[in-house]
């Protein structure tokens, strides 16, 4: 026979109420209770009744986390397991489970989220990108369905996000080879819909303005945020008649395609080619050469993401509140390595 709320309360010297305040997180119940509680819950091997608490809380303790299209790139990119790992220990910790959705298309993905929204299978969700003009977040804001989003929202104000300040890393990570002494600098980017690609463009546009040097469209490649797209960019670059001697990457994935590519073309980094790129994921420093990188702590993106929704859910459960524009920034910084560390005497 399976243990009850009853059960659990009659041992712990509590009212059932308790019980249940100590599984919803409940303000006014003291440490030790929750603990003691808790103990002896895991001690009779209870396990709370979502779909009954569902029904008596209005609630599902569940966030969706939309995935960028197409799903399968998602696994290819390191980025986004980061990124995903911070939203489910913050979840965890407040007991939210985490239900993951994407699609193939915008409308598979907007389908996708009406389903989990009009179905009642989440409180919250989460975007883990920004586009321009973006069907899903036009939903969610036509619905008032607490959202957040990893990025920024050119469309609607009202959205609460959680960034990094992309202008600006962008510039610093520029200003960087500009102190190298480069002059010739070059910027692969990712997909002109995203508004990362687009921020950081504009972070790298201006410190080339303010060190009065030349933006050359020519040393401008647009692509995926995968490897293959860095190992294109850097065959376009190396059949250029001038070629830039430094490069600004819009991630590390990019990079490691480039480094591969200077790589089998006979090509030194940062001698031939100095790289600043942008994320700082695990094997950024394992590379070779190591990569300098722009560490925009993507653990702390996606549980900072996962808090304020959480805090969004229970503000509009307790009082039914309209949900207010927030904006998060995480703080970045360059994390110089051996990629950038070369001063060019000659023009190359």
């Amino acid at each position: 026979m399976s243990v009850t709320i009853k059960d659990v309360a009659k041992r712990a010297g509590v009212s059932p109420s308790t019980v249940s305040r100590v599984l919803s997180n409940h303000p006014r119940i003291s440490h030790a209770t929750s603990e003691k509680v808790r103990a002896i819950m895991e001690d009779m091997g209870y396990h709370p009744n979502i779909m009954a608490k569902s029904l008596v809380s209005k609630t599902t303790q569940s966030l969706g986390v939309i995935l960028p299209k197409p799903a399968e790139e998602l696994f290819l990119n390191t980025f986004f397991m980061e990124l995903i790992r911070g939203i489910v220990a913050q979840a965890n910790r407040n007991g939210y489970d985490v239900v993951l959705s994407s699609g193939s298309s915008e409308q598979e993905e907007v389908d996708a989220v009406s389903r989990l929204v009009y179905g009642g299978r989440i409180d919250g969700a989460i975007l883990l990108y920004s586009r321009k003009n973006d069907p899903v977040v036009d939903f969610l804001s036509r619905n008032q369905f607490p959202a957040v989003l990893v990025g920024r929202s050119e469309q609607h104000s009202n959205m609460i996000t959680v960034d990094t300040d992309n202008i600006q890393a962008a510039a610093d990570a520029t200003r960087h080879l500009i102190q190298m002494g480069h002059r010739r600098i070059g910027f692969v980017s990712g997909p002109p819909e995203l508004v990362v690609s687009l921020d950081r463009m504009e972070g790298f546009k201006r410190a080339l303005q303010e060190a009065g040097l030349e933006y050359r469209k020519d040393w401008i490649v647009e692509g995926e945020f995968l490897q293959e797209s860095g190992y294109r960019a850097m065959s376009f670059f190396m059949n250029l008649p001038e070629r830039p001697t430094a490069l600004v990457v819009v991630d590390d994935m990019v990079s490691f395609g480039i480094l591969r590519g200077l790589h089998e073309l006979g090509y030194r980094v940062p001698e031939d080619v100095a790289i600043v790129s942008f994320n700082n994921i695990a094997l950024s420093e394992l590379s070779t050469p190591p990569l300098t990188s722009i560490d925009i702590g993507i653990y702390h993106l996606g549980y900072t993401a996962s808090q304020a929704l959480i805090q969004a859910i229970q503000d509009k459960n307790k009082n039914g509140a309209a949900i207010h524009h927030q904006r998060h920034i995480v703080p970045h910084r360059l994390v110089l390595r051996e990629s950038s560390m070369f001063s060019p005497s000659t023009p190359k």
